[in-house]
């Protein structure tokens, strides 16, 4: 029988920190969710790609942003802005940068999450 579990992302299982923000990570039953704080001037390729290694983005995400600014582009050109209350689909190959002045909250749902921002 199933059991029914919860967590509150405000006692993170694990706090991930990185240039310009952190993501607070839970797992519950199978699922792993991600809360992500990107300070004004985060940018993947200059904040996370030396812990990634990679030349862009390779992590699959689906998120919801809570609030502040993201400006999204992927590997083929396809470029998007994110902004509070917009639900996304963001595939591995991108690169991505905070827009404005606010700080952006975003959640991930997605199971990239494990190892998203680790060395």
């Amino acid at each position: 029988m199933a059991t029914a579990e919860k967590k509150n992302i405000g006692s993170p299982d694990e706090t991930r920190t990185f240039d310009k923000g952190h993501v607070d990570v839970v797992s519950i039953g199978d699922m792993v969710l991600g809360r992500a704080t990107f300070e004004p001037g985060w940018k993947w390729s200059e904040c996370i790609k030396p812990i990634a290694g990679t030349e862009s983005c390779e992590v699959h995400h689906n998120g919801y942003i809570e609030s502040g600014r993201m400006h999204l582009v992927m590997d083929d050109g396809s470029e998007y802005d994110l902004g509070p209350g917009d639900a996304f689909v963001a595939p591995p190959g991108h690169d991505a940068w905070i827009v404005g002045s606010e700080p952006c909250i975003a959640f991930d749902f997605a199971p990239g999450v494990q190892t998203y921002a680790k060395g």
